[in-house]
């Protein structure tokens, strides 16, 4: 039986070993190291957890019985942590000395929360929104603690306000652009979306640099100055401003990697031996931080891993939907365009209602979506065929049609 090892137990590998086990069941013996102490929980929904609408056990995927279920060997935990690959006797080695053999290796590493460099961000309340650890800070902080300021205008750190505010944190977020979710909405879409959040007693502070933290005597977070030489109070700083490919262990081994690791059609890295799926990789160019192209490219390397060896990873446009309840908003493709492309829009202020659908050479090549999204997954099929809308573009902003 051939050797598998894993390192990285998050939702991209082990959602290539699942399907792996259906597509081979007995071809590997199958080694995964995890840096956290736990079996594979949904990362995506640490935000639910956050506001209070699931539990931590809610969010688990496969909890450890189902690695022995499956005759999977787990090592998890900080001591587990995988820290170097030796390629030439094909072994991983572990930070407490476990060393296992491969004939494939998968790496999964994912990524790191970006941590801005600004003075004070080793503050002690500094952290950033990215595991259970941070989920379970948040929470005894707003159990004692009322002013929390989130760094970051984007989809987690909306999600990471939205829950302190609902746990009763009065909470101010603080964005570089005057747009919130400035990579996924256009400004008419993003200013709906902050007044609706500003109803929800969310504030912010748009357009602004920071330009330093302050401290007690005790080096505990107290305030946030911007470049304006206005302060804001705050007991609880969130660094919300993005992820980079963990890909230290990989350079370490020599790996190529620009970005991410970089991987061929077949979620093969340089090394014909070891395989790259998720946050950690780099593809035609490409890096990945939504769930969706992570499964994608878990089925593509389970089908090479097993042999079948027919399967090519394309990357397709993903659409971006923000996990607070009671908001509907979608985005898809080039939602901007340039001076070649048309634009057809669709408001009602009245309803809350927004849809913007940009056009070049007849397809609809972007969406953007608000208030009302039940027809983003069909223009998203729209956008992925590059399907001719000339014959219904006249009835295109109105959606699908019976």
């Amino acid at each position: 039986m051939l050797s598998l090892v894993v390192i990285g137990n998050g939702m991209a590998g082990m959602r290539t070993v699942e399907e792996l086990l259906t597509a081979t069941p007995g071809k590997y013996n199958i080694t995964v190291f995890g840096a956290e102490p736990y079996g594979n929980y949904n990362r995506i929904m640490l935000s639910s957890v956050l506001c209070g609408e699931k539990t931590l056990d809610d969010i688990f995927i496969n909890n450890r019985q189902w690695y022995s279920d499956n005759g999977i060997t787990l090592h998890a935990g900080v001591d587990k942590t995988v820290v170097r690959i030796d390629r030439k006797n094909r072994k991983v080695h572990a930070q407490d000395g476990t060393v296992v053999g491969y004939d494939r290796l998968l790496i999964a590493t994912g990524s790191k929360a970006v941590i801005a460099a600004i003075p004070g961000n080793d503050l002690e309340g500094v952290i950033s929104f990215r595991d259970i650890v941070d989920v379970n800070k948040m929470l005894t902080y707003s159990k004692s603690h009322n002013k929390a300021v989130v760094l970051g205008g984007g989809l987690l750190g909306l999600e990471a306000a939205n829950g302190l505010a609902l746990r009763g944190m009065d909470v101010t977020v603080i964005h570089n652009n005057d747009v919130l979710l400035n990579r996924q909405m256009d400004q008419q879409a993003g200013k709906m979306l902050q007044k609706e959040l500003e109803q929800r007693h969310l504030k912010f502070k748009m357009a602004a640099k920071t330009r330093q933290l302050i401290g007690d005597e005790n080096g505990h977070i107290t305030a946030v100055v911007f470049e304006d030489g206005s302060e804001l109070a705050c007991d609880l700083f969130i660094m919300a401003i993005g992820v980079r490919p963990h890909i230290t262990l990989a350079q370490e081994a020599g790996l190529y990697c620009e970005r991410g690791i970089v991987v061929n059609d077949t979620m093969q890295s340089y090394d014909p031996r070891i395989y790259a799926v998720g946050e950690c990789i780099q593809h035609r160019g490409d890096t990945f931080g939504l769930v969706a192209p992570l499964f994608e490219q878990a089925k593509v390397c389970a089908n090479h891993l097993s042999a079948h060896g027919v399967a090519e990873y394309i990357t397709l446009p993903t659409a971006t939907k923000l996990k607070v309840t009671g908001i509907n908003l979608f985005s898809v493709g080039d939602f901007m365009g340039d001076d070649s492309c048309e634009s057809i829009h669709f408001t009602d202020a009245a309803l809350g209602i927004y849809k913007k659908l940009v056009i070049k050479a007849n397809k609809l090549i972007g969406a953007v979506l608000y208030g009302d999204t039940i027809d983003g997954s069909w223009y998203q099929e729209l956008l992925e065929k590059e399907a001719p809308v000339a014959d219904i573009r006249d009835r295109l902003i109105f959606g699908r049609m019976t």
